[in-house]
């Protein structure tokens, strides 16, 4: 990856962190006191979904702490090792989170008439698509393994062929 795809990453990563520091410092707040004014049927629903709403910025800003720390490795040449795995993980994990507190937002939201049946079935539709992300990034794991797996027998090659010369 050269110069200029990991300052572009990296110029993407900053502007998505702004984002989300913007949206937890005003916009969680904004939409709380809207949610203040609702109708009494639904006042119920305020702190769940403002709880999964924080809970949901904070695993995206974990997604972007892992990747930026994965752009630095492949600007060291060092993403093709075990420690590339513990962010991964991460990721991975952070995703499946993401996908739960989508379906958990489809439960608060489905009791009473409150939310319409087809709202609720596109949040499940939502929920199921994160839950795909994470998968395909699951997928991209098991190729950075055998891409490590490689790099540690080509070493290993390399250092036989060393001592045949």
């Amino acid at each position: 990856m050269g110069q200029l795809t990991t300052g572009a990453l990296r110029a993407v990563l900053v502007v998505l962190l702004a984002g989300t520091v913007f949206v937890q410092a005003v916009m969680v707040p904004l939409l709380a006191t809207d949610l203040n004014g609702l109708d009494p049927d639904v006042a119920h629903l305020r702190t769940p979904v403002l709880t999964i709403v924080v809970l949901g910025t904070l695993t995206f800003q974990t997604v972007l702490v892992c990747v930026w720390r994965l752009v630095t490795m492949v600007r060291r040449g060092t993403v093709f090792s075990h420690a590339a795995f513990r962010h991964v993980h991460i990721v991975i994990g952070a995703i499946v989170a993401a996908a739960l507190l989508v379906f958990a937002l489809g439960v608060v939201l489905a009791p009473g008439e409150a939310v319409a049946p087809g709202i609720v079935l596109l949040v499940g539709g939502a929920g199921l698509a994160v839950l795909a992300v994470a998968l395909i990034v699951l997928v991209m794991r098991m190729l950075l393994a055998q891409a490590v797996a490689r790099d540690v027998e080509a070493t290993r090659m390399q250092a036989e062929l060393d001592e045949v010369i």
